[in-house]
């Protein structure tokens, strides 16, 4: 595991260190219907476009995009809708990424669309912290325990989406319930993106769910910045894409998020 991964992994255990026990005497989340984010996916295939998660993305390891305060957050999200996104990736994690709960929380309430709540969440207590329909699990991080976390997220009403670097830890989730699977094209230990891991996972998930009867919606994450890329992870088997530093990176994120989701219509 790259060293930066491990550093966000000892901030976040300190952070949630700090809760105590206060997280659970606060006031509860508010209720709220969760979005179908699987049915968003097939809607948006079915008319011909990419379905694509937007992410509000302040930063990543080493690199700052933008400060993105919890109103600029939802203007962003609703730029990302209004050009057709399928669902809204928000990054909680404050250290490293700059992102916060403030922000998930004000996406949700100006967009229509399902919303990811996309952290590193190694303890339970992180899925009392705030309300989304998605929530991140990344196989790599909570190896054994990933059954257990995903058992825990349905159970608190998440969808959870599962994120796998390699064929081991596509095994592990294989075990699970999730119907989620995000293939992470960002190599866990060099840090290097590589569109060939899509390529190489998700025709095994294709060949599992023949095999046993199941079916998984596939999401290439990591590494798209044209069009171009879209198609290739997509022809692999992808089902939707989720893209964040290239639309932060972008003059117009409404004009980058509707170059995306026509990826399908340039060929």
């Amino acid at each position: 595991m790259h060293d930066s991964i491990l550093h966000i992994l000892n901030t976040t255990k300190t952070r949630i260190q700090a809760f105590g026990t206060d997280i659970h005497t606060e006031e509860p989340q508010p209720q709220f219907q969760k979005r179908n984010f699987i049915a968003a996916v097939e809607a948006v295939r079915a008319d011909g476009r990419v379905p694509v998660i937007a992410e509000v993305k302040p930063a990543s390891p080493g690199k700052s995009f933008r400060e993105i305060p919890p109103a600029a957050a939802a203007e962003l999200a609703w730029e990302m809708e209004e050009a057709g996104a399928v669902a809204i990736s928000v990054l909680t994690e404050p250290g490293v990424f700059r992102g916060s709960l403030e922000n998930l929380n004000a996406v949700r309430k100006t967009v229509c669309l399902p919303v990811l709540r996309k952290d590193f969440i190694i303890d339970r207590l992180q899925l009392e912290e705030a309300g989304s329909d998605l929530v991140l699990l990344i196989a790599g991080i909570l190896g054994k325990e990933l059954g257990a976390f995903v058992d825990l997220a349905l159970e608190k009403g998440f969808e959870p989406l599962v994120e796998v670097h390699n064929r081991e830890e596509l095994e592990l989730t294989l075990e699970t319930d999730t119907k989620i699977i995000g293939i992470n094209n960002r190599d866990f230990e060099t840090l290097k993106i590589d569109l060939a891991t899509t390529e190489e996972l998700a025709p095994l998930i294709r060949e599992y769910d023949l095999d046993h009867g199941t079916s998984h919606i596939i999401i290439s994450e990591s590494g798209m910045n044209s069009p171009v890329d879209v198609r290739r992870v997509m022809n692999a088997g992808a089902d939707a894409v989720l893209i964040g530093s290239a639309l932060m990176e972008s003059d117009s994120v409404f004009e980058k998020t509707k170059e995306f989701v026509q990826s399908l219509c340039w060929r």
